[in-house]
């Protein structure tokens, strides 16, 4: 493959991309820094906040700043011109950029910034997402400097090399990923509905500080619910220490930690320290107090407690992390096995606890797989970026 042409490209251009130094085609501008008593009033002003994570720099919330006439004119923000973040805090953070959407009436902005203003020629969309590619963002990485902050200059940025089609071959390929973009937000705001409708659903059907009752139930469950310890009802069964040596990569009781990789899952035993499912775990250090649902046999390791009980595990899970769980430490925040167990919790007859964990599961079942639409989004618009850029 040519190394002037992406791997893939839109149907009608054939024509090999140009390269040049980011310098030759744009000019640069480190924003302004602002005396601490000048911030909070006068007028709008682009902070780190507004390009962080984004591709569009957010106009919704931008601060204020006391600046004068002059200034305005020297640090304005026109449509089309491009920020980088000039100093970070994390790496991963240096170098990041956002598009100015439209012109911004007397607006300044922030001296951990960089003003990048192109020449005519590159389409406003396509600038939206060059910045991002791998090939550009290595480029970047590389030429960070690092002291208290990872830091990037105007001469650094001025090296960089970009590579770009016809604008109008950009304007098409800006106009994909921003199809791309909007689909992904789409599916986002169903996650966020989802999961907005399970917390209000939990607020509804699990008794509230002072409630007896839900205010929510299914049809024909009228009789009031139990209150007892937790360590009345269940045996709490506090995880071992992993032996690195028998890890396998599969075997028959998966080894689960605290939720540190997917579904906490980082390996399998054969035979050592089994708990037969089904069972609800609680992580005991790190996100102290989420409580899990299991399904199958498994091997709890370092600080995750396993609650044992008859009672239904989705709605038990959902019970516990209902708890205001308060953690008192010197050091690492954690929950121990009596802790735990002396934890009041409400409760209904069976019958009625299986309706509730039904329901529950059925509903985390739909944001898992929304979940995971928006992961698959995510992972080809970062395949097609890959592809259709060089």
């Amino acid at each position: 493959m040519e190394v002037n042409v992406p791997e893939i490209r839109l149907k009608g251009f054939t024509e090999p991309w140009e390269q040049c130094e980011l310098g030759d085609v744009a000019e640069f501008k480190n924003g302004m820094n602002f005396a601490k008593e000048a911030m909070g009033h006068g007028f709008p002003f682009v902070n780190l906040q507004n390009v962080f994570g984004r591709t569009i720099v957010d106009t919704d919330s931008l601060g204020l700043a006391e600046s004068n006439e002059q200034q305005r004119r020297d640090y304005d923000l026109r449509k089309g011109d491009v920020l980088f973040i000039r100093s970070s805090v994390k790496p991963e953070g240096i170098g990041e950029a956002a598009i100015i959407p439209f012109n911004l009436t007397d607006t300044t902005y922030s001296g951990f910034i960089i003003r990048c203003r192109m020449i005519d020629g590159f389409a406003d969309k396509f600038k939206q997402y060059v910045f991002g590619t791998n090939s550009f963002r290595n480029q970047i990485l590389n030429r960070a400097t690092t002291s208290a902050n990872t830091n990037i200059n105007q001469d650094s940025l001025s090296k960089m090399v970009i590579r770009f089609p016809s604008e109008e071959e950009q304007t098409q390929i800006g106009e994909f990923f921003h199809a791309l973009d909007k689909n992904i937000t789409l599916h986002k705001q169903k996650l966020d509905g989802l999961r907005k409708l399970k917390k209000g659903y939990l607020q509804k059907m699990f008794p509230q500080a002072g409630e007896t009752v839900p205010r929510v139930r299914f049809d024909g469950f009228t009789e009031p619910w139990e209150q007892r310890k937790l360590g009345d009802i269940s045996v709490i069964v506090v995880g071992g220490d992993i032996d690195k040596s028998k890890l396998l990569t599969t075997g028959r009781y998966p080894v689960i930690a605290n939720a540190l990789t997917n579904d906490g899952v980082v390996g399998y035993y054969e035979n050592d320290y089994k708990i037969e499912a089904p069972a609800v775990t609680v992580t005991g250090r790190g996100d102290v107090g989420f409580a899990q649902a299991r399904k199958l046999n498994f091997t709890p390791v370092v600080r995750l407690l396993t609650v044992k009980s008859d009672f239904d595990t989705d709605f038990l899970a959902n019970a516990i992390n209902q708890l205001d769980v308060f953690v008192e430490s010197t050091g690492v925040p954690q929950l121990t096995s009596p802790q735990l167990a002396n934890y009041e919790i409400i409760y209904p007859n069976n019958e009625e606890q299986t309706a509730i964990g039904n329901f529950f599961r059925n509903l985390d079942s739909k944001i898992t797989t929304q979940s995971q639409k928006v992961e698959q989004l995510k992972q080809l618009k970062a395949a097609y970026l890959q592809k259709m850029f060089i």
